[in-house]
């Protein structure tokens, strides 16, 4: 059995799956705050000894670059090596992959309920396939198809240059260089980055806002969050944070489709990550495939891209997808060293 885990900065999810189950069942799953714990192997430990099952292997994606089998944990002190995980779990084998490569690895076993449709396209068999996740940061993978089955590549497109597309984002520019020395995507289209297109209404363009509206936008522990509620509020939208969503969502169209240009996702563009799940209101209005499309030339095939929303459980079920084809592949060919 495997041992599958989703590791962020802020939460840690575990599960364990089977090869008969598959990585959309997990047979026991928990889910932990990554800084009340020292390491990944402590969490690791405590889950197996409550589950009381056997593995003997695992796949985590975690949030960072992955490099010879080392990751260091963004926003944690964390530094994780497969080997000496597997060394101290007393495990045959683990493996690391980026937290982006582990969703897209997800894309291939998706069900119907694990996707909300944007824009149904047209999509081409076995081309390439683009993954565009604004979550706290800004994650961005695609994937190829490669000797009969998909395989996942991570990137760090997320902080790539912003390039504004009309007059406010312009001046979006403008203010958040005063700020910053670079100024990347996801400064300006993640969850970091609403904040900052918040206070560029309220500073730069002085959008109009109830002084209570202000003052709770300021006083919140998550700005990102009340900012999205306040845009989203159905009875009485604030229209300072309604216009600083309208131009993330905007910025999050722009780029989604600089993003199938580049590696020419004509097999679809899948979003995830949890700015993108709790948009899904404004993502559905005309403004996000406006921007995604307006690419000149390109535009027609542009509008033959299905565009999706990931809404389930894809970072674990990427990592445990990832993992039990590792754990085949390991049988086939110890399979094959037998029979010779």
């Amino acid at each position: 059995m495997l041992l599958a885990g989703d590791i962020g900065g802020t939460k840690t999810a575990l599960g364990i799956y089977s090869e008969e189950q598959g990585g959309h069942a997990a047979l026991a799953e928990s889910e932990v705050h990554s800084a009340d714990y020292q390491s990944l192997e402590s969490i690791a430990k405590e889950f197996l000894a409550k589950t009381g099952l056997k593995v003997d292997r695992a796949s985590f994606g975690v949030a960072g670059p992955v490099l010879a089998g080392r990751a260091k944990i963004t926003n944690l002190p964390w530094i994780v090596d497969q080997v000496a995980l597997a060394k101290e779990l007393n495990l045959q084998a683990v493996h690391l992959l980026n937290d982006l490569e582990a969703i897209a690895c997800a894309v291939p076993g998706l069900r119907p309920e694990d996707v909300e449709t944007l824009s149904a396209g047209a999509p081409v068999e076995q081309a390439n396939v683009a993954v565009f996740a604004p979550g706290t940061g800004l994650g961005e993978a695609f994937l190829t198809w490669e000797d009969g089955e998909y395989r996942a590549h991570s990137s760090e497109g997320g902080h790539a240059d912003f390039a504004p597309t009309d007059e406010v984002q312009i001046r979006l520019l403008e203010y958040m260089a005063q700020r910053f020395e670079h100024v990347s995507y996801e400064h300006v289209c993640s969850g970091v980055g609403i904040p900052h297109v918040y206070d560029f209404f309220r500073d730069g363009e002085k959008t109009e806002e109830r002084p209570e509206i202000t003052e709770r936008i300021a006083m919140a522990g998550d700005r990102t969050k009340a900012i999205i509620q306040a845009a989203l509020d159905p009875a009485d939208p604030s229209p300072r944070c309604a216009a600083a969503i309208d131009t993330v969502v905007s910025i999050m169209g722009s780029e989604a489709g600089n993003l199938a240009l580049k590696v020419l996702a004509v097999g679809g563009v899948y979003l995830a990550g949890g700015i993108a799940v709790h948009l899904q209101p404004v993502l559905k209005s005309p403004r996000f495939l406006q921007a995604f499309r307006h690419k000149g030339r390109f535009a027609e095939m542009m509008s033959r891209i299905p565009v999706h929303v990931m809404t389930g459980k894809v970072g674990i079920a990427g990592a445990a997808a990832y993992g039990l084809r590792r754990a085949l592949a390991a049988k086939a060919a110890a399979g094959l060293r037998r029979a010779s």
